[in-house]
């Protein structure tokens, strides 16, 4: 996925989760944060951010904040990119051919990233965008996600139900050696991730290729649910 007229700015303050101030030319912004997760790890005083101006003159927060260097990393921040990315590589193969790929889909009282088809097989995937590492250590969430817990458990037991089910962590940054649950934020997260796997959904984590202005899927990281010793 690409972004259009994209700037890099000084990370200064972040009143609110939908809000971050910053120095873009010696001015003072306003801006939209496309994550309205705890991310303190990244906006910090300081920060190289990259901004999306937005289409719309009249709206009060004249660009997104898109993506944020953290040292040597550069790290993709909206919430929203990582379904398109996704969308874009199951299209292009990346689960092999498929007959049919449907985002939003709702089953029963429920509603999933993607359902697929591939001749009679029915597939259903959650994507879960990551944006916290530490040490080469990709870990989500970085708070208790209840609504992650709920579509863990309801890919579980679908996939006692003939559904093929898999959780696909997007890693929105290119580098990290691993991925695990973060057990200290969220231990019930990473049972259930646990759970699954024994109930046969396929975890999956992939890192991403990215610029400024762009997204992309890459190569697939290694998936470590084992919990931390005591």
């Amino acid at each position: 996925m690409h972004y259009q007229n994209v700037s890099p700015a000084r990370f200064l303050s972040r009143p609110n989760r939908f809000v971050a101030l910053v120095e873009a030319d010696g001015e003072t912004l306003r801006v939209h944060v496309k994550n309205t997760g705890r991310c303190a790890e990244l906006l910090v005083p300081g920060a190289t951010v990259y901004l999306e101006k937005s289409q719309n003159p009249a709206r009060k927060t004249p660009c997104d904040l898109i993506a944020v260097e953290k040292g040597d990393l550069l790290i993709n921040m909206d919430s929203a990119a990582p379904n398109q990315v996704v969308k874009e590589w199951l299209l292009a193969g990346g689960l092999g051919p498929l007959d049919l790929v449907k985002p939003e889909y709702k089953l029963g009282d429920s509603r999933f990233d993607f359902h697929a088809l591939r001749g009679e097989e029915k597939i259903l995937m959650e994507v879960k965008g990551c944006t916290l590492e530490e040490d080469g250590l990709a870990r989500f969430p970085d708070a208790p996600t209840l609504r992650g817990l709920k579509h863990v458990r309801e890919l579980t037991a679908l996939a006692g139900q003939g559904w093929k089910c898999y959780v696909m962590l997007v890693l929105q940054m290119k580098g990290p050696k691993r991925f695990a649950p973060n057990w200290a934020t969220h231990p019930a997260f990473g049972q259930a991730l646990r759970e699954a796997r024994q109930a046969g959904v396929e975890i999956l984590a992939y890192d991403c290729q990215v610029t400024p202005d762009s997204l992309a899927i890459d190569a697939p990281v290694p998936v470590d649910l084992a919990p931390p010793a005591l």
